[in-house]
């Protein structure tokens, strides 16, 4: 079985669109003297869909040689990455969504043009029915965490990390369906063997994270978590084995936990980043002795939330403590 490598990666970068490299890096001192440690956050937000899924999917459709009218299931994220690679390359794309999802995701991927069916109660039942409907419509699944170049993709990120700060001590990455996970650990063992990578789930969504650590397929019957790009309770088997070759360590972080990384996250970086997305910053609120005095590298990969009532969505990038 053939896993992403740190060549891999580097190619991925010639396969994605440019408009999702190179996003910025954010210190901020304040939020350093509050957790105890130098941390360095990777703004994947700062893109048109505002998430790092653009990365993994751009360099999937670029790996096919004639890919087919596609379907997939997503919470929103990964729907957006895959529709903006379909329409440059004028493909159709169903996205099977759970009833649930985020308003804003939702219109997102209709916005570029996917064909968006709320037929899950979760993310984990939109996948099984995605992968049902996959043969009727003549179209191929893509399975996110499944796939090596996708992994690849998320990489890159991690790659522009290191060539542009560190070294880093440790990088705390969500740990969702394992693309980004495997991606990103993958790069720091190449460019960087000494840093530790931790992977942080959601403690009302463990599935992953136990899989990863027990090597045993763990399923649960639900995943009732606000980081609802991280709630999976069905685990890719390929995304396991993966993963379970880069992790140091996995780590579980209280919804507590992550509402308060979201408030830091807005509070000192100006960022608007969604549950999921604050998951690493979450772990180091909830185990502050861990990280300090240390150097930790964590990607806040996702922005994409429903504005409070009353409010417009919109992000504000201001830089503090710089």
């Amino acid at each position: 079985m053939s896993y992403p490598t740190a060549s891999g990666i580097l190619a991925a970068v010639d396969r994605i669109d440019p408009v999702f490299l190179d996003t910025p890096l954010l210190r901020s001192d304040v939020l350093d003297r509050q957790v105890g440690a130098a941390v360095t956050f990777k703004d994947e937000t700062a893109n048109p869909i505002r998430s790092f899924k653009g990365r993994g999917a751009g360099a999937f459709l670029a790996s096919l040689d004639a890919p087919p009218p596609l379907i997939c299931a997503s919470a929103g994220n990964f729907g957006q990455g895959l529709a903006w690679a379909a329409r440059s390359r004028e493909l159709s794309l169903i996205v099977v969504a759970s009833r649930g999802i985020v308003v804003a995701k939702r219109e997102a991927m209709e916005k570029l043009g996917a064909d968006v069916r709320l037929l899950g109660h979760d993310f984990d039942d939109a996948k099984r029915i995605a992968r049902m409907m996959a043969s009727g419509e003549g179209r191929l699944f893509v399975e996110d965490g499944a796939e090596i170049a996708i992994a690849e993709g998320a990489g890159t990120l991690a790659l522009e990390m290191t060539e542009r700060a560190g070294p880093f001590d440790a990088v705390l990455v969500p740990l969702g369906n394992g693309a980004l996970a495997s991606g990103v650990g993958t790069w720091m063992k190449h460019a960087s063997p000494r840093c530790e990578v931790v992977l942080v789930a959601a403690e009302r969504a463990p599935a992953m994270a136990e899989s990863v650590r027990t090597g045993r397929l763990v399923e649960t019957p639900e995943a009732p978590t606000i980081a609802d790009g991280i709630a999976v309770r069905v685990p890719v088997p390929y995304a396991v084995d993966s993963v379970r070759r880069i992790a140091d360590d996995v780590a579980l972080v209280s919804e507590e936990a992550i509402r308060m990384a979201m408030a830091l996250v807005k509070e000192h970086l100006g960022l608007v980043v969604e549950p999921a997305g604050v998951a690493g910053l979450a772990a180091m609120i909830a185990d502050p002795e861990r990280w300090r005095g240390r150097s930790v590298a964590i990607p806040l990969c996702g922005g994409n939330v429903d504005p409070p009532p009353g409010e417009a969505s919109g992000l504000v990038t201001k830089e503090a403590g710089s």
